[in-house]
């Protein structure tokens, strides 16, 4: 896989607006947001030959997302398909797209998402877990599995639930810099202290956000990059890690394979934790951060903790982490916004939020039951 370092570049980012957006379907907001991805590289809608899709929770069509996008857009690829792994989904469609275009199998590649999540009723509070049966003892939902983590990390390391408000304080005070945001408001430990239980020992403020939305990243070759209206981002390297076991593998807590997905990032780009200048990393709970950490050697095992005090992962700090704001403040797209705060601090555009300097970012994603993981290292070409 080393072959495809610095081979494929991210060249378009588009958006819709996201939060509460009553009478949008999937369809339409991840409309806006090819129709925006092809603005932002100069791009005609008749050059793109890939379209990889993620299905939205309120996606009716389900695995057959990539037929009702294709016919929404008006477009006959070459090279097409759907992936649904929740907050893994934006790394690997991405990966695939890059795979596609290094083997000659489509030119430009549009990897699409839409949501309607907020307005469309929620899919997310199903039973947690591999099957229904979960929900007899209480498993409810992403959080738990998360508080789980959480729990046991505590009683190991000694992690404490206002280093996890660290992270809360950090993601929504880069929200407040992004115009942007769903949540913008500035928030305190004692704000994350004071908020609702939600499953112990998450607050309300440890929780992602619900929203509706829409996001599509779109990838050429490099060379092919070069012509384009953007300063190219390339993917210096990329990895995928996965367990298909739950409860009955005792560290599953621990989400190893992350671990897995990091190290054969960093091996493809031949970097390590010591040349991120800036990180997205995936936070559907504020405790998913402090296990990314870990996993990504910028402290050792059970260290996370102490790590995020002090402004550590805030602006202007040794590692500033999801400067957009994240899934935790600027909207929950699965992960798919943290590519294009990763895109959009690689090109230096990012305005008061930009990290000065910066030359690599690590993304990263995971999803379903953590089961699934990938990351991605970008630097500008």
């Amino acid at each position: 896989m080393a072959f495809l370092t610095d081979r494929i570049a991210i060249v378009g980012v588009g958006a819709s607006e996201q939060g509460r957006l009553p009478g949008s379907t999937s369809l339409t907001l991840a409309t806006t947001a090819f129709k925006r991805a092809l603005d932002d590289c100069g791009l005609d809608k008749s050059e793109i030959d890939g379209l990889l899709t993620m299905p939205g929770s309120a996606s009716p069509e389900g695995s057959l997302n990539y037929l009702r996008m294709g016919e929404t857009l008006g477009i006959d690829p070459a090279y097409t398909g759907s992936m649904t792994m929740g907050g893994g989904t934006a790394g690997a469609l991405i990966q695939m797209g890059a795979m596609a275009i290094a083997c000659g199998l489509a030119t430009n590649v549009a990897c699409v998402f839409g949501d309607a999540a907020k307005t469309g009723g929620s899919r997310f509070s199903r039973a947690s877990g591999g099957t229904d049966s979960w929900g007899i003892w209480g498993m409810f939902a992403a959080a738990a599995n998360s508080a789980v983590a959480a729990s046991r990390h505590m009683a190991l390391y000694g992690t404490t639930s206002r280093q996890l408000g660290e992270v809360a304080v950090a993601c929504r005070r880069h929200a407040s810099m992004n115009p942007s945001a769903v949540m913008r408001e500035p928030i305190t430990i004692e704000d994350h202290q004071a908020s609702r239980m939600i499953v112990e020992p998450f607050h309300l403020l440890d929780c992602c956000l619900i929203s509706d939305g829409g996001v599509c990243v779109i990838l050429t070759a490099a060379e092919r990059a070069k012509d384009l209206k953007q300063r190219p981002v390339l993917i210096a390297g990329m990895g995928q890690g996965y367990t298909t076991q739950n409860l009955g593998r005792e560290d599953w807590w621990y989400v190893p394979h992350q671990k897995d997905a990091l190290d054969r990032a960093f091996a493809m780009a031949g970097l390590g934790p010591k040349d991120v200048d800036v990180a997205q990393l995936y936070d559907n709970f504020t405790m998913s951060v402090l296990l990314w950490l870990e996993h990504a050697g910028f402290c050792g095992l059970g260290e996370a903790g102490p790590f995020v005090e002090g402004g550590r992962i805030q602006l202007g700090g040794e590692l500033p982490v999801n400067t957009a704001g994240g899934n935790l403040s600027e909207s929950y797209m699965e992960g798919w916004l943290h590519v294009v705060e990763g895109v959009r601090q690689m090109r230096g555009a990012c305005g008061e939020r930009q990290v000065e300097g910066a030359e690599v970012c690590l993304v990263t994603g995971r999803g379903m039951t953590l089961n699934c993981a990938n990351a991605m290292l970008l630097h500008p070409a």
